[in-house]
């Protein structure tokens, strides 16, 4: 199973900190953010991640990065142009994950728990083509909110929705069998780009949910997206505290 972390985009939300370098390289305490999210997916067991890259800030990530090896994993880079939203940054590591499984981890994500058991789980599962990571949130409408049924079943994911069926939101990481790019190009065929101009990863999970497909995985530790100002702090103090405690 190869990983793939999401780390394109632009950074608005966040000028000027991200006027002269991307966001995912901004600290989160006391590591870049982008650090946090690669020890998720090696601490899971992965050790094959590419990395969506994008803007000016490519060589600032190979300088940091390098090939992988101080981290014990191996690294791979790809370039999205502009702003295509994830399910479009995602095909663009076809040519590379082709084939295999894939772990899906958005870079501005910080999870305090790895997934290891999860990640096994997923490999043996014979029923579902896709895990989707849900966290009890009190502002659901900033996100991709899930309709939760009985068993803890998802009937509908919802793009930021005004009125939320639920404080259940789709966290930034998710589990893909090898037919993911198949199920991308479904959507760039009958659905296309939203009204955002973006190719939406809700409308590839929904694909999922409609065939009975996916699995919902409720997390319990410590989650955030660190792409604003107080996302960021709330990742930065929650690091701390945890740090301290060690």
């Amino acid at each position: 199973m190869k990983g793939v972390i999401l780390a394109g985009g632009t950074g608005s939300r966040m000028l000027p900190l991200t006027k002269v370098t991307n966001k995912h390289l901004l600290p989160v305490y006391d590591e870049p953010m982008i650090f946090k999210v690669l020890k998720t997916l090696k601490n899971s067991g992965i050790k094959e991640i590419v990395i969506v890259l994008g803007g000016e800030s490519v060589g600032d990530f190979v300088r940091l990065l390098g090939d992988g090896s101080e981290f014990g994993v191996k690294l791979m880079y790809v370039y999205q142009k502009g702003a295509g939203g994830i399910a479009q940054a995602l095909s663009l590591t076809a040519p590379v994950v082709k084939g295999d499984d894939v772990a899906v981890i958005l870079g501005d994500n910080i999870f305090e728990d790895a997934f290891k058991r999860e990640l096994e789980e997923f490999k043996l599962d014979k029923s579902n083509d896709c895990y989707l990571f849900l966290k009890e949130v009190p502002d659901p409408k900033r996100f991709g909110v899930a309709e939760v049924g009985d068993k803890g079943k998802i009937l509908s994911i919802v793009e930021k929705p005004e009125k939320p069926k639920s404080n259940y939101c789709v966290t930034g990481l998710y589990f893909y069998r090898k037919d993911i790019f198949d199920r991308i190009q479904n959507v760039i065929d009958k659905i296309g780009y939203s009204n955002r101009g973006e190719l939406e990863i809700t409308d590839v999970n929904n694909l999922y949910v409609k065939d009975g497909k996916v699995k919902a995985v409720f997390l319990k530790g410590f989650w955030s997206d660190a792409g604003k100002f107080e996302t960021l702090l709330k990742s930065s103090n929650f690091i701390k505290s945890k740090n301290q405690k060690q």
